[in-house]
């Protein structure tokens, strides 16, 4: 090997090095985060804490409420949906207490039409037009739902006693509203139920991959992390979707904004603030996890994104709205335990920039790896904290695996769960992009940029006949 030639294979052998120890160390402080949340799931686990409660449909379907319930559903370009999660609530939660809102603008007529058809008549189904054209933003609309609210409360003189909120593509669980509406009569302000992504297999194969992607996810975040987070009695982070608060929180939202509403127009994850804004007034929040007769979670059920753009969007959009602009509008509040939950909340960018530094390193060792097969330089030597580093990264990733494993398999099954292990390099690409996609517009935000509606497209709703409401391979 001539001197230039082992000059710039030391130079290799040296990047690869700090490169290593670089994204070991970071894997590993992540990996030990984890760790962290599964030792204290198992402690629960094993205490009986943690134990996910039997109940019964029927009786939890033909519960009365315990006063007036609001349900609000903001609407944005979703004729495709509307009309189907109109009919399949309505039908699903026959209270006559409920009232339900659709918040829709005055320049989307597709929408309009859609719930106008779906309405037949239901007396508990308020349809309300935004007077600014669309879109604003999420939170802007739900503000428009809540006047509304508000004005059906003095016309009958009664306040409702729990506001439940939905997405436009979600699927109710006929339990649901009994659930939300029991615990927070029992002195809740803000509850939220698991949730559950679906895949139809009427989708191409890599679309489903795409879309399924979503499943352990959900299923490892609902079924430990944010059962751990309720144990600690840390703040709840909303999903958006499938949660209720009590009327008296939406009070303190209201005071605490000082403009008679309760969410900031401009916030691009009013969901995620919900929650940490309620348990910062006081309030008492709970994660409530409870399976029916049938052994099926009681919980919100969707189609997910599953087209790699819409998915990068999405995700960039809640690492935007939760990591970066989160830090800014909500900051750090509380003792360990809350510091702990915000600090994994805003970890996002951190991971995707380890992500990509790990990859690059893949590359890069293969390289060097086919040099020394073909005989051109010798293998550079690892140092012992190197190797130590590596050794420990490799045994929490066969833990992180199992785990995903464990948990993706008790909802959705082995051959899905298997499925979504092999996923994981899919994930991490989405995790990779959509970090860089959330700096990028952070960046533009502080130059001045106005927040916009950024909202996923859906084209199908589980409860439309001949759709395949779960997917387990």
């Amino acid at each position: 090997m001539s001197i230039t030639a082992l000059g710039l294979w030391q130079g290799f052998a040296l990047l690869q090095h700090e490169l290593l120890l670089f994204a070991g160390v970071f894997f590993l402080i992540g990996a030990l985060d984890d760790l962290a949340v599964d030792a204290a799931y198992l402690w629960l686990r094993a205490t009986g804490r943690a134990a996910t409660a039997q109940r019964s449909r029927t009786a939890l379907r033909r519960r009365p409420l315990s006063g007036p319930v609001a349900v609000l559903i903001p609407a944005w370009q979703e004729s495709a949906v509307i009309g189907q999660t109109i009919r399949h609530l309505l039908e699903t939660w026959h209270q006559p207490g409920l009232r339900l809102f659709i918040g829709c603008y005055r320049n989307d007529p597709a929408t309009l039409d859609a719930a106008i058809a779906a309405a037949r008549g239901d007396p508990r189904l308020r349809l309300v037009v935004h007077g600014h054209d669309g879109p604003t933003t999420k939170a802007d609309c739900l503000n428009r739902l809540y006047a509304a609210l508000s004005l059906d409360e003095a016309r009958g003189g009664e306040r409702f006693a729990a506001i439940v909120f939905h997405d436009a593509e979600d699927m109710v669980d006929a339990a649901a509203l009994g659930l939300l509406d029991e615990t927070i009569a029992a002195g809740a302000d803000f509850v939220q139920l698991p949730v559950e992504p679906l895949v139809p297999h009427q989708r191409g194969w890599l679309a489903r991959q795409i879309g399924s992607h979503y499943c352990e996810e959900f299923a490892e975040a609902h079924g430990k992390a944010l059962v751990v987070r309720d144990a600690l009695g840390a703040a709840l982070p909303s999903a958006g979707v499938g949660c209720a608060t009590s009327r008296r929180a939406l009070d303190w939202l209201v005071a605490r904004e000082g403009d008679g509403l309760p969410f900031a127009s401009d916030s691009l994850t009013e969901d995620y603030e919900l929650g940490l804004a309620i348990a910062g007034a006081g309030g008492r929040c709970r994660f409530v996890r409870a399976r029916g007769e049938d052994g099926r979670l009681i919980a919100t059920r969707a189609f997910f994104p599953h087209s790699f753009d819409t998915v990068v969007r999405q995700k960039s959009r809640w690492v935007l709205g939760i990591a970066l602009l989160g830090w800014d509008r909500v900051g750090w509040a509380g003792g360990m335990s809350e510091f702990w939950m915000r600090a994994r909340d805003r970890r996002g960018p951190l991971t995707a920039l380890v992500l990509l530094v790990g990859y690059a390193l893949v590359l890069l060792t293969g390289v060097m790896g086919l040099l020394v097969l073909a005989g051109f330089a010798e293998p550079p030597p690892i140092t012992p904290l190197l190797a130590g580093v590596l050794i420990a990264n490799g045994l929490a990733f066969v833990w992180r695996i199992a785990m995903r494993f464990a948990f993706s398999a008790r909802e959705y099954g082995l051959v899905a769960a298997l499925f979504g292990v092999l996923r994981l390099p899919l994930a991490n690409v989405v995790t990779i992009i959509a970090g860089r996609r959330a700096v990028f517009a952070y960046v533009r935000t502080l130059g001045g940029g106005a927040a916009a509606w950024d909202k996923t497209e859906h084209d199908a709703h589980p409860a439309e006949p001949g759709l395949a409401m779960l997917v387990r391979a």
